[in-house]
C-alpha cells in the first residue's frame, strides 16, 4: 500500500506489508527515488546518498530479518518531510529478529550497510525489539523549497 501525501508543511511516502524480497526491495527503493525527487527539492548527489541509505536499511529487512523464518516477511518504509525545519526522517521496519552483527561478519563482504547508513545521514539508529527491527535514517537540513519551485 503507498500513501503518497504532500501537504503546505510537509510530505510523506509510505508502503506497508511489502514482502521483504530483493524485488520488492528494488521496487520500493525506485518509488521512494520517485517520490524525494518529485517533492523535495534536492541535488542529484544528496538524492543519491539518501536513497543509497534507504536501500541498505531495506536490504537489511530483506537479508537480515527472515533468515531463520521459513518464508520471507513483510517491511514497512516511512519517510516523513517537514518544510518548516527542512528534516527528512526515514523509518523502515520489519518484523522479523535482529541478527548480531557478529553473525552478519561471517562474509567479510558483507556488513558494511550500517556504517554505510551512518555516514550518509545525520542521524542514524537502529532499534531491535520483540515486535522486529527499526531504522531511522534522518537528514536534519534539506532545501525545504518544493520541487518544481511551488
Amino acid at each position: 500500500m503507498t500513501e503518497p501525501d504532500q501537504s503546505s508543511s510537509g510530505a510523506r511516502f509510505s508502503k506497508t506489508d511489502v514482502v521483504a524480497i530483493p524485488e520488492h526491495a528494488a521496487s520500493v527503493r525506485q518509488e521512494f527515488s520517485t517520490w524525494l525527487t518529485g517533492h523535495i527539492a534536492v541535488d542529484r548527489v544528496k538524492a543519491s546518498d539518501i536513497v543509497l541509505a534507504v536501500n541498505e536499511a531495506l536490504a537489511n529487512a530483506v537479508e537480515a530479518a527472515y533468515a531463520d523464518a521459513p518464508a520471507p516477511g513483510v517491511m514497512h518504509v516511512r519517510a516523513d518531510f517537514d518544510r518548516v525545519s527542512g528534516r527528512l526522517t526515514v523509518t523502515v521496519t520489519d518484523e522479523g529478529t535482529w541478527r548480531p552483527a557478529t553473525a552478519q561478519l561471517a562474509n567479510s563482504a558483507r556488513g558494511r550497510g550500517i556504517p554505510l547508513m551512518q555516514a550518509l545521514t545525520d542521524h542514524a539508529s537502529i532499534e531491535p525489539t520483540d515486535a522486529g527491527t527499526e531504522v531511522r535514517l534522518q537528514w536534519d537540513v534539506i532545501d525545504a523549497v518544493p520541487a518544481g519551485g511551488q
